[in-house]
């Protein structure tokens, strides 16, 4: 009851932990255009440590793309988060991707969502910086980002109402 209270009146937010292992950056550090200048949400991007991306909250996947490079989340919050690993990697058509899940799926915190082969996307030419993007950013006062080293399921975004 009282989390409730405080969620409306402003205090705490939404808390979304990092989905991958990596450093935090702001999205304008993004070389793509479409993420740095914000036109498919706010958020930040994360530079992978690790080739593994987990769910960070409960959720409902509400698309698993087909090449295994992205994936978008809806959760009970009513966040709509876009976890889209490298830039240009369809490219790859599901190369060095691994999807361990699938549109409609329901996903619970620390589930695994995909792996990926961080040295061979490398190889093959692609920036594999991973943008962490609310879609629906217009539906809240503020979303604020942890820079800096971040471990999955660590603090990364906070949403206000």
């Amino acid at each position: 009851m009282f989390g409730k209270l405080k969620s409306m009146f402003g205090g705490g937010g939404i808390s979304i932990p990092a989905p991958v292992a990596g450093e935090a950056v702001a999205l304008s550090e993004v070389s793509d255009p479409t993420f740095a200048q914000g036109i498919l949400g706010q958020g930040c991007a994360i530079k992978p440590t690790v080739g593994r991306v987990v769910a960070p909250v409960d959720a409902t996947v509400s698309m698993m793309f087909e090449t295994g490079h992205a994936v978008s989340l809806d959760t009970s919050d009513g966040v709509e988060l876009l976890i889209h690993v490298g830039l240009d990697t369809v490219m790859l058509k599901g190369a060095h991707y691994t999807p361990h899940c699938a549109t409609g799926d329901k996903v619970k915190a620390g589930d695994l969502l995909m792996e990926f082969d961080i040295d061979a996307i490398r190889a093959a030419g692609y920036d594999t910086i991973t943008p962490v993007v609310v879609c629906n950013a217009d539906d809240f006062s503020n979303v604020s980002f942890k820079t800096g080293s971040v471990e999955a399921m660590g603090d990364l975004l906070t949403l206000k109402k």
